[in-house]
């Protein structure tokens, strides 16, 4: 497509798809990536534009990004945020700052193929979901270090969330902008991205499709085998907000209640035991039991008290990104 031709385009057509990539420290990725992405691009027959958030790389990695922008046959916009706020933060801002009806996010090191995303638009369209998750059916990882870890994890996810996916892990995704952008991306939880996208639409508009998956050419891995732990700890917030995200005080109170009605069986037992029976429970562990077990139930009643007025109060508040942008870089017309 020629310079020209793409200027007739954008004051034509909306823009239809945006392509979200957050980069960190690929400074040897990030050229071919971007010329991958045109030559997949170059038949698709709508509006779309490239969204690179460049995550406070300390390499050359905005340097290289930014020789691309005069390119006649690309609509490229780079973000460049403050500081490293993390993968799922810059793919917040990238889709913060997406334009599309579609948004498409892939990762940045080459291992996504962006070859597969005009087939994948196309299932969206065709399936009619809001969320469509790229499935690397053959991963080019490592067995112990990356795929045991993430067939456990996916497992784990699925059972748990009720979204049944073989690849939650997989960056390659289609969204419809108008679902994505209801949810709010937070810690580290893209992994987690279909679930919170459950938590909006029902789990049948959420779909998978395999897709190519290559090896990594460019630099080292960001993740270890810590990310597995770091899974589960986020696994068990997701578990925790998805069911009681609106009603913290269910949550707590359900403990409450469940605590308090078992000191209330210990002391009515000792009650017993003492005024009718006449036995000594003064030096009886049991007491001591009973009573701790009802001032915990008091503490989580009151607990899930307080958590309710938080919640109503961060629910009425403006939330604030959790991130930071400093600059943009895009031609100008």
């Amino acid at each position: 497509m020629t310079e020209a031709e793409l200027i007739s385009q954008s004051s034509v057509q909306p823009m239809e798809l945006s392509l979200v990539v957050p980069i960190f420290n690929e400074e040897e990725s990030v050229g071919p990536l971007i010329d991958r992405i045109c030559e997949a691009m170059k038949d698709y027959p709508h509006r779309w534009e490239l969204v690179l958030v460049d995550d406070g790389s300390a390499d050359a990695t905005l340097l290289n990004a930014r020789k691309y922008v005069e390119r006649p046959d690309l609509d490229l916009k780079i973000v460049e945020l403050q500081r490293n706020f993390g993968q799922t933060a810059a793919m917040q801002a990238g889709i913060d700052t997406a334009r599309g009806r579609l948004i498409a996010t892939l990762d940045g090191d080459l291992q996504n193929d962006p070859k597969d995303i005009p087939s994948m638009v196309e299932a969206l369209e065709a399936r009619e979901l809001d969320l469509l998750v790229g499935w690397r059916k053959n991963r080019q990882d490592g067995l112990f270090l990356r795929k045991i870890p993430s067939w456990c994890a996916n497992y784990l996810i699925g059972r748990i969330t009720g979204v049944k996916l073989h690849d939650y892990g997989c960056s390659l995704k289609i969204y419809r902008a108008s679902i994505i952008k209801q949810v709010k991306l937070m810690g580290e939880m893209h992994r987690f991205i279909p679930a919170w996208v459950a938590g909006v639409v029902p789990s049948s508009r959420i779909g998978e499709m395999p897709v190519t998956h290559h090896a990594r050419q460019h630099g080292v891995s960001k993740y270890g085998i810590s990310r597995t732990f770091r899974v589960i700890l986020d696994l068990l917030s997701v578990m925790f907000f998805m069911r009681y995200k609106a009603r913290p005080g269910h949550f707590f109170g359900s403990l409450g209640l469940g605590t308090g009605f078992l000191s209330v069986l210990i002391l009515l037992y000792l009650f017993v035991d003492k005024f009718i029976f006449g036995n000594d429970i003064g030096g009886r562990p049991m007491l001591i039991v009973g009573v701790m077990l009802f001032l915990s139930s008091v503490q989580l009643v009151t607990t899930g008290i307080l958590a309710e007025m938080i919640a109503r109060t961060y629910f009425q508040a403006d939330e604030t990104p959790n991130y930071i942008i400093r600059t943009t870089f895009r031609r100008q017309d």
